[in-house]
């Protein structure tokens, strides 16, 4: 008889949930022969969806034609946890340290575009399962729960959030583990990732936009802009680049971004009865407070993904479809899965998947031109780009036409991370980086020489 976990694990299928789903739509043609436009938009995740979206709905009259390598939404913006998060920053703390003076601006930006993106979701009749429950960061170490008192304390007064102690947040979500929570009801909504992908494309087309799949760019050459593909070339006026973790067609910020893999379980429906034992009945997104944290929420059809935790880099920096199974960082997030709730013993998985994410040296997303401005990108988004990338779109369409709006004189639109280092010096670097966090989570918080470092170079990672 197999052990408990081999057991939970045994039947997980080795894909995306959201993406094994029969609504999935029927895959578009690829471009075939020369074509020209006004606008051509490289990737068919949410970054690209979001900016043809946004270039027809600023202006009607602009050709737009969108080319996805693979199929839409089959990366990152397939793979996620559906968290879409009002933060720009990858979270407040992030921000106020880096663009302390202009953080209110960047919240304020933050939340009107959390709320224009509800509204368009409305607006597409987007099929996609948001829910405005907000999301729960609970602690589950002592020294965490300090951690918690100062957020709540320090809040801003238009983002309220409310600090829960262990007996209300156990009252929320049964869990033993808990020792505290902070409960953010207005940051966070949660969405199917695949079927707001799925649902943007559909959008796009309403109003024009022409979409192929299975049309990968090989190239990008300049005076006149052409994108050469597998079976034609687009010969567009103007470009925005939205392949994330993918290698840039701009060369010089290759270094930029690294691929780090995240690795997500979903369980099987719950029965009544082990929903009566969790409670969860308000359906908050969950995230803990370690740096390496896990993250979990539930689906629509009363399933629990859970991920994170394991933060993986492969030397060289590759993205490649063997990375997307490993089988020791499914065990050990099944182990943390039983840990937390112990009461769902006999539970099973039915899906194990991994994705890559594109990180950058500031954990959130960067912007730049190329091509004597006819070309705009943005990158970096670290894992919460479900609802950044609509403002990120908004930003390379301001930098397209260069208009000076009160996003590109955004100190975080005009500025650049830190590049990565060559190998082996990134993965050496990276490996340091996760190694130390892991210590800091083992030693009530403390961060290293080598974290101390990296917070002092404006580096340093905490969440």
């Amino acid at each position: 008889m197999p052990e408990p976990i081999a057991a939970a694990l045994a039947d997980a299928e080795p894909g995306s949930f959201w993406l094994d789903d029969p609504a999935r739509p029927a895959p578009r043609p690829p471009l075939v022969g020369s074509v020209g436009c006004d606008l051509a938009v490289v990737g068919g995740g949410y970054a690209g969806l979001w900016t043809a979206l946004r270039a027809k709905e600023r202006d009607p009259g602009r050709e737009v034609v969108l080319v996805e390598a693979d199929r839409i939404g089959w990366a990152a913006s397939g793979r996620n946890g559906g968290f879409c998060s009002a933060s720009l920053t990858h979270g407040e703390a992030n921000g106020r340290d880096r663009w302390p003076d202009e953080y209110p601006t960047l919240a304020a930006l933050g939340r009107r575009n959390l709320a224009e993106l509800v509204d368009a979701v409305g607006r597409y009749g987007i099929d996609c399962d948001l829910e405005a429950t907000g999301e729960l960061t609970v602690a589950t170490e002592d020294h965490q729960v300090a951690w918690l008192r100062e957020a709540a304390a320090g809040a801003d007064p238009a983002e309220p959030v409310e600090l829960l102690d262990r007996d209300a947040v156990r009252a929320e979500v049964a869990s033993p583990t808990y020792r505290a929570g902070l409960w953010d009801r207005q940051g966070t909504v949660l969405v199917n990732p695949a079927r707001l992908a799925w649902g943007l494309a559909r959008a796009c087309e309403q109003v024009g936009v022409r979409i192929h799949e299975h049309t990968p760019v090989t190239g990008l050459r300049s005076r006149p802009l052409v994108l050469p593909t597998a079976d034609g070339e687009l010969r567009p006026r103007q470009v925005a680049l939205a392949t994330n973790v993918f290698p840039s067609l701009v060369r010089r910020v290759r270094l930029h971004t690294v691929p780090v893999y995240d690795h997500v379980l979903m369980t099987e429906p719950l029965t009544a009865e082990q929903q009566d034992a969790v409670g969860w009945r308000n359906r908050q997104g969950i995230g803990d407070s370690a740096n390496q944290f896990h993250y979990y929420r539930q689906s629509a059809d009363g399933r629990i993904l859970w991920g994170g935790y394991d933060a993986v880099y492969h030397f060289g920096g590759r993205v490649r479809s063997a990375y997307d199974q490993r089988p020791a960082t499914s065990r050990r997030l099944a182990e943390h899965f039983f840990a937390t709730f112990p009461q769902l013993e006999g539970l099973r998985f039915t899906h194990a998947w991994g994705g890559a994410i594109d990180t950058c040296t500031r954990f959130c997303a960067f912007y730049g031109t190329a091509h004597g401005g006819d070309v705009a990108y943005g990158l970096g988004y670290t894992g919460l780009g479900v609802g950044a990338t609509r403002f990120a779109a908004d930003v390379v369409l301001d930098l397209l036409a260069g208009e000076e709006t009160e996003r590109t004189r955004l100190e975080l639109v005009r500025t650049r991370p830190v590049p990565f280092p060559p190998e082996p010096l990134a993965y050496l670097g990276i490996t340091a980086t996760r190694w130390s966090l892991d210590r800091a989570d083992r030693n009530e918080g403390r961060r290293n020489l080598w974290l101390r470092t990296l917070d002092r170079l404006g580096l340093g990672f905490d969440s």
